[in-house]
């Protein structure tokens, strides 16, 4: 598979038209000059969702589709996906941001994944939850990950830990995310409930850029992705782009 970006390569900001709505998140009193991430990447498990899925032993049912509000003033859409009796659902935080995005309304930004789901049975149930559950009326989260990517491509999506994959995001679904997408690490915001070990510490201290010393901005979201840790993360990026902006122009 082609790499999406060389790393220095600027990313388009052409997207198709999606359905409006109004903004949920909170934003700064001039948002149009908030310094978006490049990369914004969700832990999956816990994080993005309600489930962890190597707790569940089925893919998805379509037919079994759960169906209620994305939001107010949003519309309906598929809320919850069904893997045997556990009902798979998007958190408050992570749908807000996936909202905002797929109206266009963070900049360049593009969205990644980086799980470590721990069976090739759990990347499966994953990916299926991720073709049914909805962020905007007819618009699967699969596709509004792939919102901006060319056609078919997946190196945004890093699921799962067998081989080339691992247990570690440090070591491996950084690095391929880095490569696949060409987004420099220090250019990254990541959120994770670090539930079973610490991926936001050992990701912003082992991925970091050369040329700045600093690796991703994390959000450790302990209850699952809340709107006000997803502000929280854009805040911080926002505020480390300016601090380096501004010694990068002193004389």
């Amino acid at each position: 598979m082609p790499r999406a970006l060389a790393a220095d390569a600027p990313l388009a900001t052409a997207r198709p038209n999606r359905p409006r709505a109004r903004s949920v998140l909170p934003r700064a009193s001039n948002a149009s000059a908030m310094i978006f991430p490049t990369l914004c990447v969700f832990d999956l498990d816990a994080c993005f969702w309600t489930e962890e899925m190597y707790t569940l032993r089925d893919v998805v049912d379509p037919a079994k589709n759960v169906r209620g509000s994305l939001g107010a003033d949003v519309g309906e859409g598929v809320v919850g996906a069904v893997s045997g009796s556990h009902v798979i659902r998007i958190h408050p935080g992570a749908l807000r941001a996936m909202q905002a995005f797929a109206r266009g309304e963070c900049g360049t930004m593009r969205m990644a994944a980086a799980s470590s789901a721990d069976t090739p049975l759990a990347t499966r149930i994953g990916r299926s939850a991720l073709d049914q559950l909805e962020i905007l009326p007819g618009l699967t989260a699969r596709a509004a990950f792939a919102i901006g990517w060319p056609e078919g491509f997946e190196g945004n999506l890093q699921i799962g830990r067998s081989p080339p994959l691992s247990s570690d995001k440090s070591a491996t679904h950084f690095p391929i995310l880095r490569r696949e997408t060409g987004a420099p690490y220090d250019e990254m915001l990541f959120f994770d409930d670090c539930g079973w070990e610490d991926h936001c510490e050992r990701v912003a201290r082992r991925c970091v850029e050369a040329r700045s010393g600093l690796g991703p901005v994390t959000v450790r979201t302990p209850r699952g992705c809340r709107v006000e840790e997803y502000a929280r993360g854009l805040a911080l990026y926002d505020a480390r782009a300016r601090k380096i902006s501004s010694v990068a122009v002193e004389p």
